[in-house]
């Protein structure tokens, strides 16, 4: 779960600068929203990547939010990109749907924090 994380870290603060960019050499209004989204979940997967110990009940927890932050991250930032470059939606609702998510995510990693911990790992 580690490596997933940090890749999709990776992936989404490279789309993020890459659409930041674009949205500053054109007019599209969508832009400027998926690049913020990615760049400002970036760090949380980084993190998670990074520091996420996933056994026990905060570590699941901690994992399932961040996959839920991740599929919300992409569906609210694909869809507004797609719209910008394609003039079309994924579906019906996907950005909202995607921010839906995301505060959903958000919510479970702040409930991990009332779970314990797990046993302890020895090395």
């Amino acid at each position: 779960m580690s490596r997933l994380f940090l890749l999709i870290a990776g992936l989404f603060g490279a789309s993020g600068v890459g659409l930041a960019a674009a949205a500053a050499h054109s007019d599209g209004p969508f832009l400027g929203s998926a690049s913020q989204m990615l760049l400002v979940h970036a760090p949380v997967l980084l993190a998670l990547g990074l520091f996420g110990a996933f056994s026990g009940p905060r570590g699941r927890a901690l994992a399932i939010g961040g996959l839920v932050v991740l599929a919300g991250v992409v569906l609210f930032s694909g869809d507004l990109a797609l719209r910008n470059f394609a003039g079309r939606s994924l579906f019906s609702m996907a950005a909202p749907t995607g921010g839906t998510l995301m505060m959903g995510g958000w919510i479970i990693l702040a409930i991990s924090s009332l779970l314990p911990q797990g046993a302890a790992r020895s090395h």
